[in-house]
């Protein structure tokens, strides 16, 4: 298969001609869906029934730190006893941690109720976007459709990321506070279950060793964590995007376009997700990381003075622009730093940093618009970027992959197929 998806250009169409991808693609969809809705609608939720946005921001936080710290562990299950077996309990979960959310939030229960609900919550969230990129790696191994799949993932997400926060805003203002975590659920509970029947595209199982060698942690290849800072950092441009839109279109009078602002936002990402997956680039993907992060710093850096709704849409645009770049690049990276026997985490460590950095954009941001005005908390993504571009930049020579070595505990791979792959992703 490999030989063959290596006669032509590598682009869109080939990438969904792949064997099986649609049993997946579809269910994972639906089941990803809900990931956008979380966050905006526990702001949306508990600022209704408090009034604050710092209390909004930090039971979204707490829910964002708790998934961060969380997923990695689920998915280093995930690649040892099948993703079903990791996946079903953490939809139940997930659900009934919502629905008690819920049920406190409309009950005007303490904040300390709502975090210690909102840390099971949290935890449980099933991490279906990382489960889909390690499907695809299974599926195409080191051919060259795999960054075409990392930009197709991103631009899924960033469509999730254009509906799930428009529906989740719509049913919070039209309907009920609580109406876009009632939906939330549904589609948890619907498209996760849906998505574990796929039993067939499932990466395989990690379990049985050969010889003595440790289980290789994702954790310990260094060039994953310094994709982790980077994806904190990106993660603190969503937070603080998201709870920063929310406070100024609630101070201007203007509650319902939050979602149409955020959709735009999340609408550049997009659409350079579907440019980045169809150029056949010639530079390595380090080097486009570190372009692309110094652009996405560099665009943040206006959020904070900008106080009118179609400027304040035109520079969030920009923004949306330049995460999707270094969010592919992050993503396609992986495939040459990580084994095959611990893919599912490294994804889920990345995923779990955007998660983490945005909640504590979430609840950095929240506390600034209480006590400075809405404008200041677009100062933490700003922030956030700057941080992690100037630890990109100390530590990009952790990001080049070594080639011809061989990541002791991977099993299934060879080494040269992964020096191959390695000569072929690491030209920065």
């Amino acid at each position: 298969m490999a030989s063959a998806v290596k006669q032509s250009r590598p682009g869109y169409g080939q990438l969904l001609r792949t064997p099986g991808a649609w049993t997946f693609l579809l269910p994972g969809f639906l089941a990803r869906q809900p990931f956008a809705m979380l966050t905006i609608g526990i702001v949306l939720l508990v600022q209704s029934t408090t009034g604050s946005y710092g209390t909004a921001g930090a039971v979204s936080a707490a829910t964002g730190v708790s998934m961060a710290l969380f997923a990695p562990q689920g998915g280093k299950l995930a690649d040892r006893f099948g993703q079903r077996a990791v996946l079903i309990p953490g939809v139940l979960v997930h659900v009934a941690g919502v629905c008690a959310l819920i049920t406190l939030a409309l009950a005007h229960a303490p904040l300390w109720a709502l975090l210690a609900v909102a840390v099971p919550t949290g935890a449980s969230t099933p991490q279906v976007g990382p489960m889909v990129r390690a499907r695809w790696a299974a599926k195409l191994g080191g051919s060259p459709l795999m960054p075409t799949a990392a930009a197709f993932e991103s631009v899924t997400d960033e469509f999730t990321f254009v509906v799930g926060p428009v529906l989740a805003t719509a049913l919070c203002t039209g309907i009920h506070p609580a109406a876009g975590l009632v939906a939330e659920a549904a589609l948890t509970l619907a498209g996760g279950l849906l998505f574990a029947s796929q039993r067939r595209t499932q990466p395989p199982v990690h379990r049985d060793r050969s010889d003595d060698r440790p289980r290789v942690s994702a954790l310990s290849v260094p060039g994953v964590r310094v994709l982790i800072v980077a994806f904190l950092g990106i993660g603190s441009v969503f937070g603080g995007m998201q709870v920063s839109l929310t406070a100024l279109t609630e101070h201007i009078g203007q509650p319902g376009i939050n979602g149409v602002l955020y959709g735009i936002f999340a609408g550049g990402n997009m659409l350079a997700g579907v440019a980045c997956g169809a150029i056949a680039w010639k530079v390595g993907p380090r080097r486009r990381l570190l372009v692309a992060y110094g652009l996405l710093a560099l665009a943040t850096t206006p959020l904070w003075a900008v106080t009118a709704v179609p400027l304040l849409g035109a520079v969030g645009l920009v923004v949306g622009l330049c995460i999707a770049p270094a969010l592919i690049t992050g993503y396609t990276l992986v495939e040459s730093l990580v084994p095959a026997a611990a893919r599912t985490e490294a994804f889920t460590w990345l995923t779990g940093a955007v998660a983490l950095g945005q909640a504590a954009a979430a609840t950095a941001a929240g506390q600034l618009a209480d006590r400075f005005g809405p404008s200041s908390g677009f100062l933490v993504p700003l922030a956030g970027t700057a941080l992690a571009l100037v630890v990109l930049l100390t530590l990009r020579s952790r990001l080049a992959p070594h080639t011809g070595k061989v990541v002791a505990g991977a099993p299934g791979t060879t080494g040269t197929a992964d020096a191959g792959r390695e000569r072929e992703l690491s030209h920065a």
